[in-house]
């Protein structure tokens, strides 16, 4: 009588712990805090992060520069992980931290993969995601989780009113937007670790609303964090490019991403680590990656290639980093033809978030004398921890 006594209340308890943990798992769906000038308190600045890393970059049209990341005061991925927004008025010579994005300071909320874009219109959209973050489980950020956004009218403002922060669909959001032939944009959403997690997301009205249109799915043991990354081919087909835990896989739709192919091992050969391909304005592509089209190699040399056929082949490839433990690669090509790409470096030690720049040209050239030009013209944008 005792044990089946004790039993029930072991049963109570668990039903109330359950239930605690279910309320304060809702805080993730809450708008979070929008901390102006962080540099201005002492918690957000940038001599106390220890973690800076996952930098986006995306520039106006009239040049003004956009980068976001993210950083905390612990080494982790956690829980005090934020979102921090940067911009530049001079080319990238020097920055202003004008936004922090941030539910709670320590947790539990973990504010963490930012993505930049601009618009057909001119218009500004930071991206970033919201979860839960439990320790127990590493997988729990790219499932209980929701890609949240902010948007501007005025991209070329320093210091914009901010609106209030918009949640706009379930998953993680860390590659650039895409807009269709079609006028219809499309975001490359993720919810990791589950059936049909490489989705297509996507808009007819210009981001008011978006919906799931489609999906990838990741075979269980292959699945890693996803960070797929979505291109339009010339004839109208939709090839994905997934994250996986033997590189990269690909995946094809020839109905607007409604429907996909099997997932298949790309031919080029990555680290389990993110990628960044781009519609350049000529209409080659481009893919800035880790070490050579067919080799596979660690996080170090990071690399910009051109391709001609819609990503059939490959130029060879123009070094812009070769230290070990850069990674990250995204960017954005403005009118006049440069291509700026932002990294990160040594995310736990050095903390360095970069800016470099170089022209479909400057690839296609190859020269000792280029990877030299690329090498001078790599700025700072962040350094976390430094005094």
């Amino acid at each position: 009588m005792m044990n089946l006594k004790a039993c029930y209340l072991l049963l109570i308890a668990t039903m109330l712990h359950n239930l605690c943990l279910g309320q304060r798992d809702k805080t993730f769906l809450d708008p979070p805090k929008l901390i102006k000038n962080p540099s201005s308190v002492e918690y957000y600045s940038p001599e106390n992060r220890k973690f800076s890393g996952i930098s986006r970059l995306a520039v106006s049209p009239k040049g003004r520069m956009w980068a976001t990341w993210y950083s905390g005061i612990t080494p982790g991925e956690d829980a005090n992980n934020y979102v921090v927004v940067s911009t530049s008025g001079d080319n990238g010579q020097t920055w202003e931290e004008v936004l922090v994005i941030d539910s709670d300071k320590k947790g539990p909320v973990r504010a963490f993969d930012p993505e930049i874009w601009i618009d057909p219109a001119g218009k500004l959209w930071i991206f970033w995601s919201l979860s839960i973050h439990k320790e127990m489980d590493k997988h729990y950020d790219g499932i209980n989780t929701g890609v949240w956004v902010l948007t501007i009218d005025d991209a070329e403002e320093s210091n914009p009113t901010w609106p209030t922060p918009k949640r706009i669909v379930d998953g993680i959001m860390m590659c650039k937007p895409i807009v269709l032939s079609t006028g219809e944009w499309v975001l490359p959403v993720s919810t990791w670790q589950i059936n049909d997690g490489a989705k297509a997301v996507v808009s007819v009205d210009h981001g008011q609303s978006w919906q799931v249109r489609g999906a990838v799915n990741v075979p269980e043991l292959a699945r890693n964090a996803d960070e797929h990354m979505i291109v339009e081919r010339k004839d109208g087909t939709l090839w994905m490019l997934v994250r996986t835990k033997y590189g990269i896989g690909e995946s094809v739709s020839e109905d607007q991403g409604y429907s996909w192919t099997p997932l298949i091992p790309s031919k080029i050969q990555h680290p389990t680590a993110r990628f960044f391909i781009y519609r350049l304005n000529s209409g080659n592509l481009l893919l800035v990656k880790h070490g050579p089209i067919d080799m596979k190699i660690g996080r170090s040399h990071l690399m910009a290639f051109i391709s001609k056929d819609d990503g059939f082949t490959w130029s060879d490839g123009l070094l812009l980093d070769q230290r070990k433990d850069v990674s990250y690669p995204d960017g954005q090509q403005t009118a006049d033809g440069t291509i700026y790409i932002t990294y990160d470096y040594k995310r736990r030690s050095d903390q360095k978030i970069y800016l470099t720049s170089f022209s479909e040209d400057d690839i296609e050239l190859g020269s000792d004398r280029t990877i030299l030009e690329v090498y001078k013209r790599r700025m700072l944008i962040s350094q976390g921890g430094a005094k």
